[in-house]
């Protein structure tokens, strides 16, 4: 079967050998990366791996929506169905979507018995329990956490299930260290596999495997959110890339975007700009997606997770609205955001701008943000904003956006961070 034969060349069949056969029932296993470098990508790779593999699959993603998740499931399946040449795409992904559920929490503390309620509905929609339990953005700084990891391996046990769960780490992970965990959850983890970013690409590295801390790297490479094997020329020495193997998000709109784009151009980078029909106000076409209806409300907010997560009132329905719908698609594919306007910790943002700054740090992803009044570069530390040395673009797919009342300052500042990154421009 054309199915069989995607399971067989599936790259986790590498990664299977590389831990002796697979993570198996009971046992948690964790990715680790900074953010930005995959590590959702590489749970949603698992994750559609065993539901071809018919295992019922239980997906929890935390401050994430269903149809986030669920778009990254059709992107990798379609991609998948057509390096195979799958015939029946849609009875094949109708089977797939009954033997999964995405279970959405707002909760940052999700815990022990937000898992038991998202197995009680699996069991209730699907009269069985899942083989495998997928946990997306866990806060592993929260109190007990060791206590509720090993909760989570308890009911793991419980039903029958392996579990895969995701960690950010400032660092990567050392000698028989598992950064961030602390000491007592690393002695819960059964097998720990480190994402490292190499110019386009991530490497992985099988920190544990069991009892064992090889720290050997596995014969996978993550590029594009995609799982492979290496090629020869990556083996040895990382990527020198070109200023066409980036990309520029952007939505098209006037000051800061338009600068960002218009520099696109110049040093030879790709441009996407993300729009929907009957839009006015589009000052980039460059490069133009343009969303669809479908498309545009799956970067829909509902009030709920607004209030939770990021304390913001989306606009009424209208051109603004999709305008901030679009930029949803924007940020959510970028692995860093750029922008300039004016830093505020903890006040409302306004306008697109601050929608975009406000996603890019609820997501985790690393954020520059450029201020025009005090004329110098700041990063977001997960805390508040610190100044910074002005940064160079390092991640393939990045975010450009910021005030529509670009000054002078930050038209330079915009102008410097391509040079930076890519040196003289091509005219």
């Amino acid at each position: 079967m054309i199915r069989q034969e995607a399971i067989l060349q599936s790259p986790l069949r590498i990664l299977d050998r590389s831990i002796r056969g697979g993570l198996g029932k009971g046992h948690l296993g964790v990715i680790v990366a900074p953010a930005g470098v995959g590590k959702s990508a590489c749970l949603v790779q698992l994750g559609l791996d065993a539901l071809l593999r018919e295992k019922p699959v239980l997906h929890v993603a935390v401050g994430q929506s269903v149809e986030h998740v669920s778009a990254r499931y059709d992107a990798l399946f379609d991609e998948l169905a057509e390096g195979v040449g799958l015939a029946d795409r849609g009875g094949v992904r109708e089977a797939i979507a009954h033997r999964r559920l995405i279970w959405s929490s707002v909760e940052r503390a999700f815990g022990v018995r937000g898992l038991e309620e998202a197995l009680a509905a699996f069991q209730a929609h699907l009269q069985h329990g899942p083989r495998a339990i997928l946990v997306d953005g866990f806060a592993w700084e929260q109190p007990a956490c060791a206590a509720t990891v090993g909760g989570f391996k308890a009911s793991a046990a419980r039903v029958g299930a392996e579990i895969w769960m995701t960690a950010r780490a400032r660092e990567l992970a050392g000698a028989r260290r598992i950064a961030p965990l602390s000491d007592e959850c690393a002695a819960l983890v059964d097998v720990a596999i480190s994402l490292e970013p190499h110019g386009r690409h991530a490497r992985l590295t099988l920190a544990k495997d069991f009892e064992r801390f090889p720290g050997i790297e596995v014969p996978l490479v993550l590029e594009g959110g995609r799982l492979r094997p290496p090629r020869d020329d990556e083996a040895s020495a990382p990527d020198e890339l070109s200023p066409e193997s980036f990309t520029l998000l952007a939505s098209g709109s006037a000051g800061a975007e338009e600068e960002f784009g218009a520099c696109a151009e110049r040093w030879g980078v790709r441009e996407v700009n993300f729009t929907f029909g009957g839009r006015h106000d589009l000052a980039r076409t460059r490069g133009l997606v343009e969303l669809s209806e479908d498309e545009l409300k799956v970067g829909e907010v509902s009030a709920a997770y607004l209030k939770a997560h990021l304390h913001r009132a989306l606009p009424e329905p209208g051109e603004q609205r999709r305008v901030l719908q679009a930029i949803w698609h924007q940020v959510s594919t970028a692995g860093e955001v750029f922008a300039v306007g004016a830093v505020a910790a903890d006040e409302p943002a306004h306008g697109a701008t601050g929608w975009a700054v406000e996603l890019a740090r609820h997501w985790g992803k690393p954020v520059h943000l450029f201020d025009q009044e005090q004329k110098r570069w700041f990063r977001w530390n997960e805390r508040d904003w610190v100044a910074e040395e002005p940064p160079a673009i390092r991640r393939e797919r990045f975010a450009g956006t910021g005030t529509r009342d670009l000054s002078d300052d930050g038209r330079a500042a915009i102008r410097a961070l391509f040079e930076r990154s890519y040196g003289a421009p091509r005219f």
